[in-house]
């Protein structure tokens, strides 16, 4: 009987060593005389163990990590003796889906990422992979845009969007040519969610774009992907041309009337492309600088034409929608936040890594019981969700839901979902200006609230930090975060107040202020 081991192709898993623990184990395999399959997997998300290490035993699969290439030849070789549930050793963890952080989670766009071969269309199918466009072919266009808006799918790349509005409205709208794009151009800091997707998983998204372009008369997708991403260029189009070959892309898609292709697109490394007019103009061969809208792309995207533009993690939602119905969908999360988030730990944490859980969960548990607190054993300062442009929430803040509208509420954002930890020596001051010097260094300076605000904001503060005139200056940065806040074109220079504004009110100490009261002692 063939031995199946599984060894991450995943680039966090590659950059800690995946690829020469792969070849241990097939050297080991070999001097052993086992009858071994060595299956490059996606990441199962647990980064903290990675390179991690599956052998199937009996169907259960049981992992070890974070391995080495001493350790992957001495496991393997115990593997001649005994399966690998009796294999006694330091690394060895028990069946893969019983370690915590697993465990806990409710995988639904993430389900197949680590288990299956991610460039395999027939592990893919064996996994339920096409059903949803199975089912998407046997209604209308207009119904598959209405399971999307009964879904509650809001976008999971910024605003929280709802997605059913904006294919309903290119899909209403009238033009020989549409297109479909997908924003890939993951840049938030601690964020990697679509990075793990498209190496883990590239069929699940391919599948959502497919059925996004028959529900809206689409016949083209561009996939924009992040340039720092070579991995996931390589199994995007490796995926691709196993599904045009299939006739799961082409001109009759699954043998139907709707024709619809993929293509993959590199960005040149600019944060700004992330932001959707901007990528539209980069993707046309421009340089990447935002448009005013209206008109919204919707109407007027892509070469002028109707385009959808969603982000990696809002169309490999789809798949699920459509195979399993709106409702299914609908009946995790809370309030107006619907179906499942994968939430990314990052920064001084003790389990960082990907968590797909349902809308509702506390920041606390995120930080403090499933990513175990900070590495560094040392109190947790602050936290900021929704990368560079994210507010920073202090411990008080921890009993915050993770929702929009509740994280709205307390002048913060979601974004991507990307969380990243402080402890007690993070100078929160040296943040704030982090975050104007950010906004400075990637403007693409076509608005004047952008362009100038984020130097004059990184100057006034080096300023307090040096101490000089602090409360004037202060205020003065209070001033320029207003008129970023309302006056710039997008949300780089409109979301930047956001880390700054909350490091001052929540740290004023840092800031060399005077803590606040608590309203009860004031």
């Amino acid at each position: 009987m063939t031995i199946r081991i599984f060894i991450p192709r995943d680039a966090a898993a590659v950059a800690c060593g995946a690829d020469d623990v792969a070849e241990a184990v097939l050297k080991a395999a070999a001097k052993a005389k086992l009858d071994a399959q060595v299956v490059r997997n996606g990441s199962r998300g647990m980064l903290w163990i990675e390179p991690l290490m599956e052998i199937e035993d009996k169907g259960v699969r049981y992992a070890f990590g974070p391995m080495t290439e001493a350790d992957a030849s001495v496991i393997v070789a115990s593997l001649a003796k005994s399966g690998a549930s009796k294999i006694k050793h330091a690394l060895a963890l028990g069946p893969t889906e019983e370690i915590p952080f697993f465990k806990k989670q409710t995988r639904l766009t993430f389900a197949r990422c680590g288990i299956t071969d991610p460039v395999s269309l027939a592990d893919y199918k064996a996994h339920g992979g096409y059903k949803g466009l199975e089912q998407a072919l046997s209604l209308k266009p207009i119904d598959i845009v209405d399971q999307v808006t009964k879904s509650g799918l809001r976008g999971r790349g910024g605003a929280g969007f709802p997605t059913g509005i904006k294919w309903k409205t290119v899909h209403d709208t009238k033009d020989h040519q549409k297109y479909i794009v997908c924003n890939a151009d993951e840049g938030d800091s601690g964020t990697f969610a679509d990075r793990m997707i498209m190496e883990g998983d590239p069929f699940v998204l391919i599948e959502g774009m497919t059925i996004a372009g028959i529900a809206v008369g689409a016949t083209k997708g561009y996939i924009y992907l992040r340039s720092e991403y070579p991995h996931a260029e390589v199994a995007l189009n490796e995926a691709i041309r196993s599904a045009r070959a299939a006739g799961l892309l082409g001109s009759r898609v699954a043998g139907s009337d709707h024709a619809f292709d993929i293509e993959v697109r590199m960005g040149a490394g600019a944060y700004v492309c992330g932001e959707e007019t901007s990528l539209l103009e980069s993707l046309e061969g421009k340089r990447g600088l935002v448009r005013a809208k209206p008109p919204l792309p919707a109407h007027k995207g892509l070469f002028g034409k109707p385009t959808v533009i969603n982000n990696v993690l809002s169309l490999a939602a789809v798949p699920f929608i459509l195979s399993e119905g709106a409702q299914a969908y609908y009946d995790y999360g809370m309030g107006r936040s619907r179906g499942t988030m994968p939430i990314q730990l990052a920064g001084n944490i003790k389990h960082g890594g990907l968590f797909e859980t349902a809308f509702g969960i506390t920041l606390g548990e995120l930080v403090d019981e499933v990513g175990g607190g900070t590495l560094s054993g040392r109190p947790v300062k602050a936290v900021q969700v929704g990368g560079p442009l994210g507010a920073y929430f202090p411990r008080a803040y921890f009993d915050t839901p993770f929702d929009y509208e509740a994280f709205a509420a307390r002048d913060g954002l979601i974004g991507h979902a990307g969380v990243v930890v402080f402890d007690d020596t993070a100078d929160m001051a040296k943040m704030a200006r982090f975050a104007f010097h950010f906004c400075g260094v990637e403007s693409c300076g076509k608005c004047t609230p952008c362009r100038i605000g984020s130097t004059r904001g990184r100057e006034t503060m080096d300023k307090v930090i040096a101490g000089q005139n602090r409360e004037a200056n202060l205020a003065v940065i209070e001033d320029l975060c207003n008129t970023m806040k309302f006056g710039s074109l997008c949300a780089l220079g409109g979301f930047t107040p956001y880390p700054v504004m909350s490091a001052l009110t929540h740290f004023p100490e840092d800031f060399g202020r005077s803590p606040k009261l608590p309203a009860a002692a004031e």
